[in-house]
């Protein structure tokens, strides 16, 4: 299963495994990842699982969609790299994974 690992805007790691299909949103909440929310229950309607995907990911996780570019506008620190945990599922080929969670989130 592959290992994901989000990373605090205060430099804290925390590496989970999740399940392949699982949205990383539900894997940060169920290993209980500080500042992963997902308030909306991982339907994209809320900023609450708001992630930044480390440069080296970028190309593997793919970009947003419509409806999560939509909700992430609302953001007001919203970066290129900005994705929703929810809309990204565990897929073997991002194992090893690297998430930043922006400030604020915690």
């Amino acid at each position: 299963m592959p290992t994901i690992h989000f990373i605090t805007y205060n430099g804290e790691t925390h590496s989970v495994v999740g399940a392949e299909g699982a949205s990383v949103m539900s894997v940060a909440q169920q290993n209980n990842v500080p500042g992963i929310d997902g308030d909306c229950g991982g339907v994209c309607a809320c900023a609450t699982c708001h992630v930044y995907v480390d440069p080296d990911w970028s190309d593997r996780v793919g970009g947003r969609g419509d409806q999560e570019d939509s909700m992430l506008t609302f953001s007001p620190i919203l970066r290129d790299n900005s994705r929703l945990s929810c809309q990204i599922a565990v897929r073997e080929e991002l194992d090893g994974l690297v998430l930043h969670l922006p400030e604020g989130q915690h």
